[in-house]
């Protein structure tokens, strides 16, 4: 699956397009709770179809209620109910002021948020964001509130939405991207997991007896050495390299040149011994430091006590969700951490992770 993002533009482009009547709505300001953060996007269609979400459903249901209901009232009617959405400029809205709207829209306790919606955004303006995201570009988009003017920046990084009195500005970027060396079942409930997370997938493995039994669809599989598939993907900062061979031969180049990049997770399968085997031959065997090292992950994934494939995938997606979301996981969902303390519990020592240290 594409990017979420990407995908309610994409569809609204195509409605707009048609000559269909169609609204945006964007999540400008949360207080409280709010199932959906600042910046998330749907777009509705004049006949009822949505695509995106901006809570867990009510609030699109009431979205779905006034605006086709409105649409109906302009074609057979010149008035339009005072309840109603309007056409026209921009228009901020808020759901969830008293607790019997919170309630009713299902929010959190004392959960708000507020909404612009634009009606009938242009098509051409839209077929212009989507061509630029589709070329792999970061497009700041900016909407004047007095008539619904937008404009498109090309931008150099990511930026949180901004709202001032006279324009809302919120940054799209292009699908994440995940790059898997090595074709195995991990890899395949990897990938899967990935798919619907948003990320387009790539697989390498020059292994015949592996690729040629991949079985997901959606994703590139190419056969060449992961290092020069490393440098042709490029990864940037919405990028993820994950080795999952256990072959120092295929995983160790690849994740020396995805260390050299801007990939915002690099990390490689393997027990806690492998992964310190694989940091001791890069410093003596390719001059790196641990400085340099200090981005590659491993043991990868959070520590849920997993065993199979499918338990172990779960791990490592969330790692790889969280380091996205900037989100900074306690250090006993760490892998070496949460297996240390067990070594001491069991009175283990030679389980010990080499140089992390148990919790004081």
């Amino acid at each position: 699956m594409e990017n979420i993002d990407v995908m309610v533009l994409r569809t609204l482009r195509d409605w707009r397009l048609a000559g269909q009547r169609a609204l945006l709505a964007t999540v400008v300001r949360t207080w409280g709770s709010s199932p959906r953060p600042v910046g998330s996007i749907m777009a509705l269609c004049q006949d009822g179809s949505v695509v995106g979400s901006v809570s867990g459903g009510c609030i699109e249901d009431d979205l779905i209620y006034r605006f086709t209901r409105a649409y109906a009232s302009a074609a057979s009617a010149p008035a339009v109910g005072e309840q109603d959405i309007p056409f026209g400029p921009p228009r901020l809205v808020k759901y969830g002021i008293s607790a019997d709207e919170a309630h009713r829209f299902g929010l959190p306790c004392g959960g708000t948020l507020e909404l612009l919606l634009e009606f009938d955004p242009d098509a051409a303006s839209l077929a212009e964001l989507v061509q630029a995201l589709g070329a792999g570009q970061l497009v700041r988009r900016t909407v004047q509130l007095a008539d619904g003017a937008v404009s498109l920046l090309a931008s150099a990084a990511p930026a949180e939405l901004s709202l001032d009195a006279q324009a809302l500005a919120n940054t799209f970027g292009p699908e994440f991207r995940m790059l898997l060396i090595g074709a195995g079942q991990l890899t395949e409930y990897l990938a899967t997991m990935a798919l619907f997370s948003g990320f387009a997938v790539t697989v390498c493995d020059p292994r015949e007896e592996y690729a040629r039994s991949w079985s997901v669809a959606g994703v590139m599989v190419l056969k060449d050495m992961p290092d020069d598939v490393v440098q042709a993907f490029a990864p940037d900062r919405r990028s993820c390299v994950v080795a999952l061979t256990h072959d120092p031969k295929l995983d160790d180049l690849a994740l020396l040149e995805a260390l050299q990049t801007e990939a915002f997770y690099v990390g490689a399968i393997g027990s806690r011994r492998n992964n310190e085997a694989r940091r001791q031959r890069m410093v003596e065997h390719f001059e790196q430091t641990e400085a340099g090292l200090a981005r590659l992950r491993g043991p990868i994934g959070i520590y849920i006590g997993s065993k199979t494939p499918p338990e172990i995938a779960v791990s490592i997606m969330a790692e790889i969700l969280a380091v996205k979301n900037g989100v900074a996981l306690p250090r006993d969902m760490d892998v070496a951490h949460a297996k240390n303390e067990l070594a001491i519990s069991a009175n283990d020592p030679g389980l010990l992770v080499c140089g992390v240290p148990p919790h004081p």
